[in-house]
């Protein structure tokens, strides 16, 4: 290792590891959780009334702007500026995506000793905790109800501490993170002012709103955020728990961004010979690896959105790097990046240049994808995957994403952009099924909407998330991993003209099915009476617009 190297560890902030602290913790249950009213708890901070805490659903259908008015009124305009620079929405109102808390949900339920707490709407609660069990959660998602009064007079809060202070054992847990959701946040339930740790268990709290944090993506980072700013914290005050498998004895790359369990093990095998190992992923599985995460060389941006994450780790003096080592040109360029970052000798970073860069190529060569299509998605790694496909010979005339530009995805950009792609940052569904309309592809990834609307027009359409982002991608590994899926895909367009061939004349939208008598289009009947009650609406109480349902 040279001096450079051996330097750019610890480039300000040493992370000192606790060699006494490092015995292993029995993990808590695979279904311990809480789903408690509490009471009769220490005095909160009085939550200000306003216009989100009544009617019905209890402001759930206040509209984006009247939520954010509400919640600057209760003090909490501080956290949506934050939300507002690190995830700027664009030119429309919010992207198409699921609910944003899903992903910093995901998140919580995929660390181990983690107990998660959701303070919302039943209804929210209720399609989250859905979702993340039908994703796999193995455990139990706490929930602390609430109705208007509790929610104006601060006793929601109080109902929070107690059900914190019941669930903080250390026997069971590290962490808990408490979420407020769009009408707590709205009202200003104040998770700031819950301690910071109970009997040893940290204590986290964030406001994921669904008017604040424009993708399920972001709120990953959200949470990974406020879990690195706690732990630099720690590691800045003194020694910390070391990882399960002991501090890495070479110079570390962390990865940023959620990937196929297989990316980061092509990417250290690239990064050993360099004298560099490829170090936790952030999200990562367990407190602990949060300490291992801030203490690298260099963290490698693979999701570029991280922005709250980037931050603690420019905090704590690491350089950061954009892009992904995917497909030749990727890697070249990402490897060069990492030994700039890293201060490996250039003569090395070409040795390993020279030994993976032609595997790559073979690969790209000897798995062929020939084809127009179009790519679209809310992972964060969609620029990534269109490279991979143009080097593997597929024609891609459009990218969109749900996620915003940074600079960490520049260099993806730039290199799209030469070969005449057109790149829509916070893409919405309208503007993917236009592009999709437009160039006619032989193949559309993209979320389930488009690859649905893809195949009422006889389009081979692929589900991004779990048939694109389901695969390796880095390095040699990724070079030839799409190949197969989609090549398969392109070849079933001919059933598809079959099928529509087969189904047609059976109608479609209301007049679907097989009629003797075709029912009329009433299409201009809806129209005059979606006026009608808009108009009513408006009239009952102006001050409120038309709006999107947050």
């Amino acid at each position: 290792m040279t001096d450079r190297q051996k330097e750019a560890t610890r480039p300000t902030g040493e992370v000192v590891y606790d060699d006494a602290a490092n015995a292993p913790v029995a993990d808590a249950p695979a279904d311990e959780g809480v789903n408690a009213t509490a009471a009769n708890s220490a005095s909160a901070e009085t939550v200000t009334e306003n216009t989100v805490a009544q009617g019905d659903g209890i402001g759930c259908h206040a509209g984006k702007d009247e939520m954010r008015r509400a919640a600057d009124a209760a003090g909490n305009s501080e956290i949506l500026d934050r939300y507002a620079e690190d995830y700027p929405v664009g030119p429309h109102d919010q992207p198409q995506s699921m609910c944003p808390a899903f992903g910093s949900l995901r998140v919580g339920l995929r660390m181990r000793r983690t107990a998660t707490v959701l303070s919302g709407s039943a209804c929210c609660v209720y399609g989250l905790t859905f979702t993340s069990h039908f994703y796999g959660a193995r455990r139990s998602v706490g929930y602390v109800p609430f109705d208007s009064e509790t929610l104006v007079t601060g006793k929601l809060f109080e109902d929070i501490r107690e059900a914190v202070y019941k669930l903080a054992d250390p026997e069971h847990y590290d962490t808990i993170v408490v979420t407020n959701l769009c009408v707590p946040t709205a009202s200003g339930v104040p998770l700031r002012l819950l301690p910071k740790e109970i009997n040893g268990v940290r204590i986290i709290g964030i406001d994921v709103p669904g008017f604040g944090v424009p993708t399920h993506a972001e709120a990953k980072d959200v949470l990974a955020g406020a879990m690195l700013h706690y732990a630099r914290t720690e590691a800045e005050a003194g020694p910390v728990q070391a990882p399960r498998g002991g501090p890495s004895e070479k110079p570390t790359v962390t990865l940023l961004g959620e990937m196929f369990p297989a990316d980061p093990v092509g990417i250290g095998m690239m990064l050993e010979p360099m004298g560099l190992a490829a170090g936790p992923v952030v999200p990562t599985r367990e407190w602990r690896e949060l300490y291992a995460a801030l203490d690298c060389a260099a963290a490698a941006a693979i999701h570029p959105f991280y922005k709250a994450s980037v931050r603690e780790f420019e905090a704590a003096g690491r350089p950061i790097v954009g892009s992904a080592p995917v497909g030749h040109d990727g890697t070249e360029a990402w490897l060069t990046a990492i030994g700039e970052a890293c201060g490996v000798a250039k003569k090395t970073v070409d040795e390993v240049k020279n030994r993976f860069l032609p595997m790559i190529r073979g690969a790209l060569q000897n798995t062929p994808i020939r084809g127009r299509v179009t790519l679209s998605g809310y992972e964060g790694s969609e620029l990534l995957v269109a490279r991979l496909l143009i080097e593997s010979g597929a024609e891609v005339p459009y990218v969109g994403t749900a996620c915003p530009k940074t600079p960490w995805s520049d260099a993806d950009r730039e290199w799209l952009e030469a070969r005449g792609v057109t790149i829509r940052y916070r893409a919405s569904l309208e503007a993917d099924v236009a592009a999709m309309q437009e160039h006619r592809p032989d193949l559309a990834i993209g979320t389930t909407p488009v690859v649905q609307k893809a195949k009422e027009l006889a389009i081979p359409g692929l589900y991004f998330t779990n048939l694109i982002s389901a695969r390796p991608l880095m390095g040699v590994a990724g070079a030839g991993s799409l190949a197969q899926v989609v090549n398969a895909a392109i070849a079933n367009k001919a059933r598809f003209a079959e099928m529509r061939e087969f189904f047609s004349g059976v109608g479609s939208g209301d007049a679907a099915g097989v009629w003797e008598d075709v029912p009329a289009d009433r299409s201009d009947f809806r129209r005059r009476e979606l006026a009608r009650a808009e108009k009513a609406r408006k009239a009952a109480d102006p001050k409120r617009v038309a709006e999107s349902v947050v």
